[in-house]
Order: structure tokens, then C-alpha cells, then sequence
């Protein structure tokens, strides 16, 4: 039965998949946009399908044994009704918000998440454009929630719930939306998170709700053109050569890179592997704070 739950999910999801990406590549061809490529989409679908290969091979293990050991003893014991769903989804989004701040924050785990940022459109078929690697730690984070109580089918079904409204946030045809904007994740909010524009590196972190970002100080509001330029989607860097191999390894032969080298001391190592993203010991790369800090003294001078 609970099974079953998922299962009707993907049976419900998939049709509105096929008809929101049509919508959008038909709007898109009608009004000159070029929010598709065929190379992109590709890339997106290949990407979505090696991530989703990892996560069901891996699954058996996460959610049958682990979760399901943590849920045996749990502290917590539930009626499920409105309060036990309302709760889970909170938890869980919460939770998420974490794990997708960390992925952004340590560069160890950005060179996981770093696919899902490579492309440079904004359109349906990049929500699909999974961080490959990721389910092998995921789970990790989500470990409270059986000891809490939760279900471990319960717990993926309301990630894979959640996940629907992830894709539906990745476009650049739906401005904005109204009283929603205050607490959900929104199409908006969204297409800042995927900006490379030093304003908007690293924030809006939320999958459903916007108010974590809030709460701690990652959220920025998508800003109109006379404010702020028009935001610049992908990496701050483009991968020069976007191949399959590339698309998911070229972070990680640049940490190898980084590593490498003769001339640092070991703290320098450890911070080019667990320190934040553009991290360099000679200031040759910037971080996201600083790069920010940069565009601020330029626009003061």
C-alpha cells in the first residue's frame, strides 16, 4: 500500500510533465525565445537518467534497511492524519533546505550538485538535470525523520511529492505569483537560485518553501532590469567542453587539479577539497561572497 502511494504519483506526474515542457517549447518557438536546444535537452535527460539509475539501485538500501532501522527505533510514535503529513513535509523541507546549502556552501559536495547548475537555459527539462551522485549521501540528512517517527516510504513519497513542484520552478514564463511569493518557492525565486550573477549566487536555496531562505538569510528577490542586470543563467565558468564525461566529472578534475599542486601547505588542500567553491590560495578564483563584495565596490566606485 504504501508502495502504491509513489507509484501513483509517477502514473499522475508524467502526463503533466510531457504537457507542461510541450506548452513551454510551443510558447517558446511562437514567441522567438530560444528557451530550448536539442544538446541542452539532451543533456538534461542523460543526466536525470544516470541520477535516477544511482537512486533505485541505492534505494533498496537507504530505505529498506537504513530508514527502516532508524524507524524501529524511533523516539516518536504517530497517528497519521493531517498533523503527522503537515509535519513530514516540513521536516523534510527543512531538511533539504540544509542539504541543498551545504551542497552550494562546501565545494566537496558542490562538485556533485555543480551538474544541475551547468546548463545555461531556464526551462522544465532542467529541473530534470539531476546532481548524478548525490543519492549516495542524501539520505544522510534525512535520518532524523524515521527516528522521528516517519515512515520511510512516507518520507520518499513526500520528497518525490515535492520534487514535482521542483521541476514546475524551473521556466522563465511564469513571472510572478502574487501572495504566493511570500511563502513557497516561486518560478522567481527560483530563476535566481540558477543565476550567476554575483547578486544572486547561492541564494534561495528552498525546494517548496521560500521561508528557510528567509529565516536564514539566503533569500534575494528577483530584481527588475533598471535595478540589476538581466540574470545570466549557469556557471560563473561554462564548461568548456560540455561532453557526457565533462558534464558530470569536469568539478572534480579540478579539484584533482587543485589538490595537486606543489607549492600549498596542507590547511590550502584541505580547503580546496571542504572549503567553499572558488576558494583559491592566490586569489586567481573568487567565492560567491567575494565576488559579490567585488561587484558591490565596483558599482561604489
Amino acid at each position: 500500500m504504501e508502495a502504491a502511494k509513489e507509484n501513483i504519483l509517477l502514473l499522475i506526474s508524467t502526463p503533466y510533465y510531457f504537457i507542461i515542457i510541450g506548452i513551454e517549447i510551443l510558447l517558446s518557438h511562437l514567441h522567438n525565445r530560444k528557451l530550448y536546444t536539442v544538446k541542452d535537452t539532451f543533456s538534461n535527460l542523460y543526466l536525470m537518467l544516470l541520477n535516477s539509475g544511482i537512486d533505485l539501485l541505492f534505494r533498496a538500501v537507504y530505505v529498506t534497511v537504513i530508514f527502516q532501522f532508524c524507524f524501529n527505533h524511533r523516539f516518536v510514535n504517530w497517528h497519521t492524519g493531517i498533523w503527522y503529513w503537515a509535519t513530514l513535509v516540513l521536516a523534510e523541507d527543512f531538511i533539504y533546505y540544509w542539504l541543498h546549502r551545504f551542497d552550494h556552501e562546501i565545494r566537496f559536495f558542490w562538485a556533485t550538485h555543480v551538474t544541475h547548475h551547468s546548463s545555461e537555459k531556464m526551462n522544465f527539462t532542467v529541473g530534470f538535470r539531476s546532481s548524478v551522485f548525490q543519492p549516495l549521501y542524501r539520505f544522510i540528512y534525512f535520518l532524523p525523520l524515521p527516528l522521528l517517527g516517519f515512515k520511510p516510504l512516507d518520507i520518499v513519497f513526500i520528497y518525490s511529492a515535492t520534487q514535482i513542484w521542483g521541476i514546475f520552478v524551473h521556466t522563465e514564463l511564469i513571472k510572478k505569483m502574487g501572495w504566493l511569493e511570500y511563502i513557497l518557492v516561486t518560478p522567481s525565486h527560483h530563476r535566481v537560485h540558477h543565476g550567476s550573477n554575483p547578486k544572486y549566487l547561492d541564494k534561495n536555496m528552498g525546494m517548496f518553501l521560500i521561508i528557510w531562505d528567509k529565516l536564514f538569510g539566503t533569500f534575494q528577490e528577483e530584481l527588475p532590469a533598471e535595478k540589476y542586470q538581466p540574470i545570466k543563467y549557469g556557471l560563473t565558468k561554462n564548461i568548456e567542453q560540455p561532453n557526457a564525461v565533462n558534464l558530470v566529472f569536469h568539478e572534480w578534475t579540478a579539484i584533482t587539479k587543485d589538490i595537486k599542486q606543489t607549492s600549498i601547505s596542507l590547511k590550502e588542500r584541505w580547503k580546496y577539497l571542504f572549503g567553499k567553491p572558488g576558494y583559491s590560495h592566490d586569489g586567481s578564483r573568487h567565492t560567491s561572497e567575494e565576488m559579490r563584495e567585488l561587484e558591490n565596490n565596483e558599482h561604489a566606485n
